[in-house]
């Protein structure tokens, strides 16, 4: 049905590795076998056709096998990854899921239905049209988690035309829009899934090393972790030939390290949204931040300075927030951007601008020197409240030296002098030694 697609390529390609998990290898031939297996098991035990089911895993050959069994049945699909696990309850009442299906680390899976009923009108909509669905939950990482909703069949669409085949390794999540994207760009082209237990810079290349990894798409902080914590020094990183990243701005001082210790691996800059999907991405060059986006099935426009998105992979909705659609179905993103012909440059989130005394400051532009400072493992930038000029800058900076807050805040100042607008120097600076991200590894911003 809806994956058959994917199915003649896992059968064309039966011999190929498919999944690496837990250092054990699934071939596309077990994958075909596991995914028609669990379809049957879904019927057997009458998960009907428009059941809003929970997937509770991570990135695995069962859940894997399982998600697309999911989709062959017309599910609606619920992604919960074990990173929000606290969360789950409250995911799960706003989803009106009515069964969960919960794989545990053994790679078992246990079905179990929750006696709910789900009535909300988008869900209804999928069990008369008879298509899967699929609900992600942002980040929250400014506010509430919304809980996008989508119609599977457009997301799987653009998949249909074969790309590279890439080693990959998953690092974006089982339960973001940019984690399902990568599963099925790497299923598509019959290229393999490379998992890893957890997302440390040492597990990261310790897995790209074993396992000749070629694809990493990560985060600017994750990259930024890295670089930082040097592991990369502790492994071979020769196989890999493209890390892509996305979900935040990249400080221009990382791309430009990035490059100086890896100038064979290339650079893409993606963009996406839960709201729209990922849209294609082609930076203007490997050491640019200027990036043209849109492809087939996405339109861009700039209004006010702002990115708007129409997608045909768009979402239907959101099950918990009024919809965020223009009346002629143009997505506000919320975006900054400076403009260069067909070019983009992504500036940061509206609702993360700092005004200062009428003046704007982008949280990255600031970022991106302070990196560059001796001593500075990370730093997250962020505005404050501020009774004379509207609101200040504030840095939480994680250091390897043993400063003291007066001896790193001096130091700062002279440094930033002639690389920053006075009134984008810090005000306010707090010494850290905790993560400054979430599980995404995108910033956690503190908004004002």
């Amino acid at each position: 049905m809806h994956i058959d697609f994917l199915l003649d390529v896992f059968r064309r390609n039966s011999d190929r590795d498919a999944v690496v998990w837990r250092d054990q290898t699934s071939s596309y031939a077990w994958l075909a076998d596991a995914v028609e297996a669990w379809t049957r098991f879904l019927r057997d035990r009458a998960v009907a056709p428009g059941t809003v089911v929970s997937l509770e895993a991570d990135f695995s050959p069962t859940s894997i096998a399982l998600l697309l069994a999911l989709v062959n049945q017309s599910s609606i699909i619920v992604p919960l990854t074990p990173s929000i696990e606290a969360k789950k309850p409250e995911f799960r009442e706003i989803a009106q899921v009515e069964a969960t299906v919960s794989v545990a680390n053994n790679d078992r899976a246990h079905l179990e239905n929750t006696g709910v009923e789900a009535t909300h009108e988008l869900i209804a909509g999928f069990r008369s049209a008879g298509r899967p669905g699929l609900v992600l939950f942002s980040s929250g990482s400014t506010g509430t988690s919304k809980a996008a909703v989508h119609d599977f069949i457009p997301l799987l669409e653009k998949f249909k035309v074969p790309r590279h085949s890439l080693r990959t390794l998953t690092f974006l999540l089982f339960d973001h829009i940019g984690g399902v994207n990568t599963l099925l760009y790497v299923l598509s082209n019959a290229g393999c899934v490379v998992t890893v237990p957890n997302r440390s810079p040492d597990l990261v290349c310790a897995a790209i090393e074993k396992h000749r990894v070629q694809l990493l798409p990560t985060s600017p902080t994750f990259i930024n972790l890295l670089l930082a914590s040097e592991a990369y020094q502790h492994h071979d990183l020769s196989s890999l030939e493209l890390v892509t990243y996305g979900t935040e701005v990249m400080p221009e001082s990382t791309l430009e390290r990035f490059h100086r210790l890896f100038p064979r691996v290339r650079l893409q800059q993606t963009y996406g949204l839960s709201e729209v999907g990922i849209l294609r991405a082609q930076s203007k060059s490997a050491d640019s931040l200027w990036v043209k986006v849109g492809g087939d099935g996405f339109e861009t426009r700039i209004v006010d300075g702002m990115l708007q998105i129409r997608a045909r992979s768009a979402m239907l909705g959101y099950l918990n927030a009024p919809s965020p659609f223009t009346a002629d179905g143009w997505l506000p993103t919320g975006d900054a951007v400076d403009v260069d012909g067909e070019y983009l440059r992504i500036r940061g989130r509206q609702s993360e601008l700092i005004n200062v005394g009428g003046e704007k400051v982008y949280p990255a532009e600031v970022e991106s020197v302070l990196q560059t400072m001796e001593g500075v493992k990370d730093v997250t930038v962020s505005g404050e409240a501020n009774p004379i000029t509207g609101q200040m800058v504030t840095a939480k900076i994680k250091l390897s030296t043993a400063e003291t807050l007066s001896e790193f805040r001096k130091r700062m100042r002279l440094f930033c002098a002639d690389k920053l607008p006075a009134f984008k120097i810090p005000q306010k600076v707090a010494l850290v030694n905790d993560a400054m991200h979430g599980e995404r590894f995108k910033k956690m911003r503190r908004v004002s």
